[in-house]
């Protein structure tokens, strides 16, 4: 008798970051990574990270003085990817929606003065565990 297991807690990766452009490199980075350990395709994997570096330079814009940081939460659930960018800055992000091709759903959201952009992607089923 073969016993799989079957993963029922979402892994994540927080992260706090300043705007610099080497540090959306880290992130996308880490993006990579999670991509990887979840048995992405390369091309793919190449895909997201670049829309998660992208994103994230796009966020840097919406920062100000009093609220410097971005906040990031990298997710591996059983079925998909998710990046959560979040700042306290009150205003949407106006530009990186159309240029994100690596991710399957791009979701903006503002609560209050906070603006979360949640970048899913969906991974495949049929792709081979690494």
């Amino acid at each position: 008798m073969n016993v799989e297991t079957v993963e029922t807690e979402p892994k994540t990766i927080k992260l706090q970051v300043d705007a610099d452009p080497r540090l959306a490199a880290a992130v996308g980075g880490v993006a990579r990574y999670m991509a990887d350990a979840a048995g992405m395709e390369n091309d793919a994997i190449a895909q997201l990270q670049a829309a998660v570096i992208t994103a994230c330079n796009d966020a840097f814009q919406l920062l100000t003085p009093a609220s410097p940081h971005l906040n990031v939460a990298i997710s591996k659930l059983s079925d998909r990817l998710e990046v959560v960018l979040s700042c306290e800055c009150g205003s949407s992000p106006g530009q990186g929606k159309a240029s994100l091709g690596g991710v399957d759903r791009v979701q903006h959201e503002t609560k209050g003065n906070i603006v979360i952009t949640r970048l899913t992607k969906f991974i495949n089923q049929g792709a081979p565990s690494r």
